[in-house]
């Protein structure tokens, strides 16, 4: 396999912390610089605050920042490690999976939250807790994929806080959900992601996921969190099963020292995603 490309988008304005315009950007910075020490892409996004558009704040400028990425990701080919800024920064890599493996893909989505809002249901107006619906679909015009994932390709893992509206997506469309106990080993992972039907996946991370006890640097933090060990088992279990067609790394709201769980799980991330071939079988 090819050496990965990383690419930074360091956008904030999908975010709803009060704290995202100065550290998400710092915090995508060093993502990158962990993930690549030699270099690598970014995006030209707009660091300004925008104007809200039918239920999204900020949605002029994240349009803006959605071109400048599909820009960046088309340039950074394939495989394609993506590090943010806030979890919308995860649109393009996405789109371009679809585009490359259709009905074929599974994104598995680790994240404390389901990001299954709409402009409707969301309490915030913060693009971060719409990302995944908008994928599904569900999500304003200029904003949107050029191809909508279906709900049985998708896998949500580590989810532990979910808002109504986004229990009943799940409930109605029975995505699975595999809270951080069920992740302690990986095979349940492994058996959701299978009976997609799919051979490759795209990993988003954001890293709250992790117990904020472990990695506090989010700007939501949930308690009950997956232990580094764990993530990087229930990782290494999808790599050795499925083709891996992208890696996003989001939500790290740096405070200006990079915590040492991060400088030594970002690498075994790369190393784990972008270097271990699957199995033929796929299963």
């Amino acid at each position: 396999m090819p050496d990965p490309t990383v690419v930074e988008i360091a956008q904030w304005q999908g975010s709803s912390t009060p704290t995202a315009r100065r550290r998400l950007p710092e915090g995508a910075a060093r993502l990158a610089a962990l993930a690549s020490p030699s270099g690598h892409l970014r995006a030209l996004t707009d660091d300004a605050p925008g104007t809200a558009h039918a239920g999204v704040a900020h949605a002029d400028v994240l349009a803006h920042n959605l071109a400048a990425a599909r820009d960046a990701v088309a340039r950074a080919g394939h495989p394609v490690v993506t590090v943010g800024g806030d979890c919308a920064v995860d649109l393009a890599p996405i789109e371009a999976a679809v585009r490359r493996h259709g009905d074929r893909l599974a994104v598995v989505w680790f994240d404390a939250h389901g990001d299954l809002n709409t402009p409707a249901t969301s309490p915030s107006g913060a693009f971060h807790g719409m990302i995944l619906r908008a994928l599904l679909g569900e999500g304003p015009a200029e904003l949107s994929p050029e191809r909508a994932l279906r709900p049985g390709q998708v896998v949500l893992a580590g989810v532990r806080a979910l808002d109504e509206g986004e229990r009943a997506y799940i409930d109605r469309h029975g995505i699975p959900v595999l809270p951080p106990a069920r992740l302690a080993d990986p095979a349940d992972l492994v058996a959701a992601v299978t009976t997609t039907g799919a051979d490759a996946v795209h990993i988003h991370i954001d890293l709250d996921v992790l117990d904020p006890t472990t990695f506090p640097a989010v700007g939501t933090p949930e308690p009950n969190g997956l232990p580094p060990a764990h993530l990087l088992t229930a990782v290494a279990a999808l790599t050795t099963h499925f083709t891996v067609t992208g890696l996003t790394i989001t939500e790290y709201e740096s405070t200006g020292t990079d915590p040492a769980v991060l400088t030594t799980l970002i690498p075994q991330l790369i190393t784990l995603t972008t270097h271990t071939p699957p199995t033929p079988s796929g299963v």
